[in-house]
């Protein structure tokens, strides 16, 4: 579960009866005309209302813009201007709006007659992408129902709180977050034919069908019927889908009004009262298919009700290990391949970048474990092969460095790497800590810097201040090493819960300074170095098993990758938020989506990425907080495990 308070990023929307602010753009186009049509399950909603709307990028919990004029289409109300559905569940926009280039925009269709009788709770979602972009041809044609909310709710699940407010800062970075997550919609669902995809569009991955159309159809099962919402003694389909899709997936939430903000928030919650939720689809069957068995028999309820897509490619064909992963400005998924010794890049929608043998800069790159993305867009990658780190451009993945990389500085088998304010890259591996300038200088002396305690660094991370924090996974030694900007070693610290028997994989910093480190158990220290944790056990309640990565959304949620197949999460007080198992994703092809995660990262548009050890990269759509990235600007601008 996030935490959005009134907060929402940057072009998504969500309606429900509040009023919209109008569209303030300097230079507004004319719109192209929209035709579509709007179904509950196969069947046509007649008389439904029609919205169009763009993100807000004024501020995060920002009400939607209302796009539509009322003195063109002849109807408002209090959530803005409309056009009505036919007898067929048709609509027709005669280009009776002005959008600009670079607004996120969708559609929210709300009430109308199903075939039930009138429902007050039938909201449903479409995304549209870019104003005047790609997706906006002469003539657009759309298809809402209930796979379309599902693809929307989650795609900019990570800017929206509920129906009516999608918004972000409207900074750059934060543009860039929500036109990917809105593009992410592409991924899962047709938007001509309302129909879930099998495969993404570029085809290389592999999409999670039966989850999305099991969802659709819980939703479903309020949207055929008349809305009406009584129990709990005699509960209708919506009281028992609202009231096991809270805003916090808890009976303290917030009930929705509508099964578009209802979606929303099983996105936001994804591991929340599956049975209950899956009992709506044994009650009233299936509208869409291939879908989940959603029953206790067989092979059980689904663990979660995440959205994960597996993509392969980019390098990932024979030997693949993605050991480290890093994402850049522009939301690309750069990962380090350590059995394939091999940079692999994949885009904001999981497309290959990188050719199928990978970057290797010459075939000098050698069992990589590590990578960092620095302020310029440069990758750098930590190189255990010949004790050396790499840097290649973020454009092409052409070699920066020498053939054999950079070398010196103590740098022995690296398995960390981080990036300063200076743009000096920091290392860890044995039993010292390496730098090195952005010009690929060796700053710290032959023999690296000691002291401190370091004794086996596995990780690495640099905080407001500049100074260096390395995890260490020493049978003598489990704890942190602090070295100042300059490499002076300023003091080392256990406790928290960790103890020596698991080695630290993952070190990040949140947004208030505090350490977060991960080895039998998760464990927080504050920036002075004491441990916040609980000393016996650390942070619990969902599972830690093997870990082999840690990532920080811009909530302060903490995620650990675990190479016991699942990824798990807490909140910034330590507060399991993930079930017991952790989550684990859809099943592809009746196979776990996740096989030995190897390490995790949270992009811009909320999205987490997880390198897996079976040739796939897998994206776990909308599931986290969006935050700053890459990493070293959050650095570099104070702005460290936070929002964009």
């Amino acid at each position: 579960m996030r935490t959005i308070a009134v907060d929402c990023l940057a072009l998504f929307l969500f309606l429900t009866g509040c009023a919209l602010n109008p569209t303030a753009s300097p230079n507004p186009a004319q719109g192209a005309a929209i035709h579509g049509n709007v179904h509950g399950g196969q069947q046509p909603i007649v008389g439904a209302h029609v919205y169009l709307f763009a993100a807000n990028s004024t501020a995060y919990g920002a009400a939607s813009l209302s796009l539509l004029n009322a003195a063109d289409t002849g109807n408002s109300d209090s959530i803005g201007a409309y056009v009505l559905t036919g007898s067929d569940g048709s609509f027709t926009i005669n280009g009776d709006y002005t959008c600009t280039a670079g607004q996120q925009v969708y559609l929210y269709a709300f009430g109308g007659n199903p075939g039930a009788g009138a429902s007050s709770a039938a909201g449903l979602l479409a995304i549209l992408g870019n104003c005047l972009g790609p997706s906006f041809s002469t003539s657009t044609f759309v298809w809402i129902n209930e796979v379309s909310t599902v693809a929307a709710a989650y795609a900019f699940s990570g800017f929206a709180t509920d129906a009516t407010h999608v918004s972000s800062s409207g900074t750059a970075l934060a543009q860039v977050g929500i036109q990917n997550a809105f593009a992410n919609a592409t991924n899962l669902a047709s938007l001509s034919t309302g129909a879930a995809l099998a495969t993404t569009p570029a085809l290389n991955g592999t999409v999670p069908q039966s989850t999305i159309n099991t969802l659709a159809n819980l939703l479903a099962a309020c949207v055929n019927s008349t809305g009406t919402i009584t129990g709990p003694t005699n509960p209708t389909t919506c009281y028992t889908l609202f009231n096991n899709a809270t805003s916090n997936g808890t009976s303290g939430g917030t009930v929705p009004s509508d099964t578009a903000t209802a979606a929303i928030n099983i996105a936001h919650n994804p591991a929340a009262n599956i049975a209950n939720l899956c009992s709506l689809q044994a009650a009233v069957g299936a509208a869409f298919l291939p879908d989940l068995g959603c029953v206790s028999t067989g092979n059980g309820y689904p663990p979660d009700f995440t959205i994960a897509i597996a993509f392969t490619g980019a390098g990932f064909n024979s030997n693949n290990s993605g050991y480290g992963i890093s994402i850049d400005a522009s939301g690309n998924a750069w990962l380090a391949n350590w059995l394939g010794s091999n940079v692999d890049k994949f885009s904001p929608l999981g497309a290959a970048i990188s050719p199928s043998g990978g970057y290797t800069c010459g075939g000098h790159i050698s069992s990589p474990k590590a990578i960092a993305i620095d302020n310029s867009g440069n990758v750098w990658v930590a190189n255990t092969g010949t004790n050396s780190v790499f840097e290649l451009s973020g454009v092409d993945g052409s070699a920066i460095s020498p053939n054999n990389g950079y070398t010196g500085g103590g740098l022995f088998a690296a398995s960390g790497i981080a990036i300063d304010a200076s743009g000096d890259v920091w290392l860890a591996g044995g039993s010292a800590a390496a730098e090195f300038s952005s010009s690929g200088t060796a700053k710290s002396p032959s023999g690296g810097y000691s002291g401190a305690n370091i004794t086996s660094a596995t990780s690495v991370a640099i905080d407001a201040s500049g100074n260096a924090w390395y995890a260490d996974d020493s049978s003598g030694f489990a704890g942190l090493s602090k070295f100042s900007n300059s490499g002076s070693p300023l003091a080392s610290y256990g406790g928290g819960g960790i103890t020596s028997s698991t080695p630290y994989m993952g070190i990040g910093i949140d947004a208030s300074g505090n350490i977060w480190a991960v080895g039998d158990t998760l464990a927080k220290f504050s920036s002075a170095g004491t441990a916040l944790s609980p000393t016996s056990g650390g942070y619990a309640g969902t599972v830690i098993s093997t870990p082999t990565g840690l990532a920080i959304d811009g909530s302060g949620n903490v995620w650990v990758s675990n190479a016991g197949v699942s990824i798990s999460e807490w909140s910034n007080s330590g507060a399991a938020i993930s079930p017991s198992a952790g989550y684990k994703g859809p099943q592809v092809s009746g196979s776990p989506i996740l096989s030995g995660p190897e390490s995790i990262a949270v992009d811009g548009s909320g999205d987490v990425w997880v390198g897996n050890s079976n040739k796939t990269v897998v994206e776990f759509i909308g599931a986290a907080t969006p935050v700053v990235t890459p990493i070293a600007v959050g650095v570099k601008n104070n702005t460290i495990a936070t929002r964009p």
